[in-house]
């Protein structure tokens, strides 16, 4: 008897500690003013284009495959060439080009993206995995890159 108690009281112990938690707790809701909702709000539509048109070669964790399709996560190519990295995603690319010290020559058709799901796409995959840029892309900085 004092076993099925002992038994009876550890179970009631163990279960109410998953309920212990406040839902009102402040960690439990974003304060819309932090850096984690501006990225959360930058990510949000480009999540979408990205696993529409760039996943299959890039992959989901942005990790390339190390020989036909270079790395967007911590990709040195996408931090320094802004200009051609939105370019590549606007128009297409195709030639030799140096990511993270490794040389890619295959060729990323033109996606037929509007300009601003290319700032979409482009906001999403800069602050994604490691990336952390801070400087948003407008559809205005989009459109002004030419062919």
């Amino acid at each position: 008897m004092l076993t099925t108690k002992l038994f009876l009281g550890l179970g009631i112990f163990v279960l109410g500690s998953f309920s212990i938690e406040n839902p009102f707790s402040k960690d439990n809701y974003i304060d819309l003013n932090t850096k984690n909702a501006v990225v959360s709000k930058l990510q949000t539509p480009g999540k979408e284009i990205y696993a529409d048109f760039c996943m299959q070669c890039h992959g989901a964790n942005g990790r390339g495959d190390a020989t036909n399709f270079p790395p967007l996560d911590g990709s040195d190519w996408l931090k320094n060439k802004r200009n051609e990295s939105i370019a590549a995603v606007k128009f297409g690319q195709s030639g030799p080009i140096i990511v993270n010290t490794k040389k890619y020559n295959s060729s990323m058709p033109a996606m037929g993206l509007t300009d601003q799901e290319v700032a979409d796409v482009m906001n999403y995959i800069m602050t994604s995995w490691s990336n952390k840029q801070t400087k948003v892309v407008t559809e205005k900085e989009v459109a002004a890159i030419k062919k």
